[in-house]
């Protein structure tokens, strides 16, 4: 078997085996190198040790799109911030910046990478503060935003047929009889209880779609908020405002294993004509589905209710929803 591997500097190497290749590799380990094995291409790019100030830089210069203020806003100094920029372009082999008339402006790549530069430091952020973590292999999570709490626990599914409403288990059930077809006729009585998402690969956001009448959405916000939330990005709802970077991880959990979700959340959220801060605990399944085009869907299936269960959220919390806010649906059947 013969490898060929191309490094940065142009040069090629031929080896008789992978174990010589492999001694090249180690004197390369900082650089993004390509080989072929057999006819298959594999690619490998080792993340360098500053890569979180890396993205603290990339992240600040494509908010403000000013040197200067991203200077002040990060603590760092201009040649500091540069020399990130350049460093994550080598990297990524395409410039995040185009540089004209001393202003900055982002470039397709730099959009594309945005979204995701931003969930990586949310998450790292929120590790190092030990408020995201797995709890039994599943995802958890416990913030707080000023006065606002965001606590989220990951169960497995089978807690759907202990803990879960009948509305819930009637969603999986649907879900799996119409094998995940938005326009199934077994869908049909689930979906003035769902909203509906579609990603948008340009720019990493998940747009809402539909949104039903009697969702907890819908039922927890009115109709004018409802009505208004088609076509906005999940992360410019006013639901889990603060979060939203941290929570589309959830949605992209089930969209990369085209699975199901159950979670169970207690938070604050707008609610009532004064917009107050509310007290709201809910299980929420999120199931991968398919539009009538066979793009990817994603539904979302929300039952209002004081028996969440979330590792460490005080009684007093977890039962400080208003009783009147709860929703005692029965499964459309």
């Amino acid at each position: 078997m013969i490898c060929v591997t191309k490094f940065p500097q142009g040069l090629f190497f031929k080896a008789s085996s992978l174990s010589l290749l492999a001694k090249w590799v180690t004197h390369f380990t900082s650089k993004h190198y390509v080989f072929t094995v057999e006819g298959t291409k594999m690619s490998h790019l080792d993340a360098p040790a500053l890569l979180y100030e890396m993205l603290r830089s990339f992240a600040s210069l494509a908010r403000t799109l000013n040197l200067s203020q991203t200077v002040k806003e990060i603590g760092s100094t201009r040649q500091t911030v540069r020399r990130h920029i350049a460093l994550l372009e080598e990297y990524m082999g395409n410039p995040l910046f185009s540089f004209e008339n001393r202003h900055y402006e982002l470039t397709e790549t730099g959009e594309n990478s945005l979204k995701e530069a931003e969930e990586l430091l949310a998450r790292g952020a929120a590790w190092l503060n030990n408020e995201s973590r797995h709890v039994q292999g599943l995802h958890y999570l416990a913030l707080q935003e000023g006065k606002i709490p965001y606590f989220l626990q990951q169960h497995p599914l089978t807690t759907l047929w202990d803990t879960s409403s009948e509305l819930l288990k009637f969603g999986f059930h649907s879900w799996a009889q119409s094998q995940g077809e938005l326009e199934s006729p077994d869908f049909a009585s689930l979906r003035p209880y769902l909203m509906v998402f579609r990603y948008n690969a340009q720019n990493g956001d998940w747009i809402c779609t539909e949104v039903g009448e009697k969702s907890s959405f819908a039922t927890w916000f009115g109709w004018e908020k409802y009505r208004s939330a088609v076509g906005r990005s999940a992360v410019n709802l006013p639901t889990d405002k603060g979060y939203s970077y941290l929570l589309t991880q959830s949605f992209n959990d089930v969209a990369n294993t085209r699975s199901v979700r159950l979670d169970h959340i207690h938070t604050h959220m707008p609610h009532g004509a004064d917009a107050k801060p509310t007290p709201i605990s809910y299980h929420r399944l999120v199931m991968a589905c398919r539009y009538a085009d066979g793009d990817l869907a994603l539904a979302t299936l929300i039952d209002r209710t004081l028996n969440v269960q979330i590792l460490d959220l005080p009684d007093e919390m977890r039962l400080s929803m208003p009783e009147g806010l709860a929703m005692d649906i029965q499964a459309p059947f």
